[in-house]
């Protein structure tokens, strides 16, 4: 069971500050959704401010994607992904962020998963890795030795059997076992997507989610959990339970979406738009 009372009601007098902050790189040419849907899992779990550092040549089109995101414009490669010189001015933005999240969309161009793994190690706020970030740190996992603090890996079973060097086959025969192994050996929060996500702690202790549905195996969820989870970081929940709460609500918010629409045809906008529904229940319960 997911403990009760980890996201409050908010005062009467809170102000978009006290909600977080949330810095996301993610994006880059033909897969701007990503970054979009990431923006709306952390504004829909109630983030006060957020803002996506993507391509410089995205920023038009994602103004016109997200109202209630400011987009960061970075600089590029030629292919239109994140650049290595961009990252001197990702750290500048991630200073004044309460959570980041790196990855949705990034693209696996040479010259960005080069920018993620030489900015993960300078990073210490509360962080989240996921999708494209997940396949640079699949290369060169001493990158996470070089980190002082732990941050939070969402694998889905394809990307946890790159990181571990496993096939996808043998991750789904072992998860449970698996991801604890993984997290306690690379001091890492891991959430290994899927059904029943479980979420491992640095500790060794194991969440195992059971909320959810098939209809969320579709193109866009992940990044929205993504987005989820660094949101509740931001509201200054720990790595775990901003981990283990995101999932849980994700997965009700695609319960109630696909009680109203079915499940088959559920898409991840579908699954976002119904996070505050999901937010009102938990926090009904307590």
């Amino acid at each position: 069971m997911i403990p009760l009372g980890l996201l409050a009601p908010r005062a009467d007098d809170a102000h978009k500050g006290d909600a977080g902050r949330v810095f996301i790189l993610a994006g880059s040419k033909g897969l701007s959704g990503a970054a979009a849907l990431c923006a709306r899992g952390a504004l829909r779990v109630g983030a006060g401010l957020v803002t996506v550092g993507l391509p410089k040549s995205l920023h038009d089109p994602m103004v016109e994607k997200l109202t209630e995101a400011m987009m960061h414009p970075l600089p590029e490669t030629a292919e239109g992904s994140l650049s290595t010189a961009a990252v001197p001015e990702a750290m500048s933005r991630i200073a004044k962020a309460d959570a980041v999240a790196i990855g949705p969309g990034l693209s696996q161009h040479p010259q960005t998963q080069e920018f993620v793994r030489r900015l993960l190690p300078q990073v210490i706020k509360p962080l989240v890795v996921d999708a494209d970030g997940l396949n640079a740190l699949a290369e060169d996992l001493t990158v996470l030795k070089q980190r002082t603090r732990p941050c939070i890996l969402t694998p889905h079973p394809g990307e946890m059997g790159r990181l571990a060097r496993l096939s996808t086959e043998a991750v789904q025969r072992d998860r449970e076992r698996l991801a604890q192994a993984f997290a306690t050996g690379h001091r890492v929060v891991l959430v290994l997507k899927g059904h029943h996500t479980i979420v491992a702690d640095v500790d060794g202790t194991l969440y195992v989610n059971e909320t959810g549905n098939p209809g969320m195996a579709t193109g866009g969820c992940g990044d929205v959990l993504t987005g989820m989870i660094t949101g509740l970081l931001a509201q200054q929940l720990s790595l775990f339970d901003a981990a283990r709460l995101g999932v849980y609500l994700h997965g009700l918010a695609g319960d109630v979406a696909a009680k109203e629409r079915g499940e088959i045809g559920l898409i991840a906008s579908d699954v976002a738009d119904r996070i505050p529904l999901a937010i009102r229940h938990y926090q009904q319960q307590a």
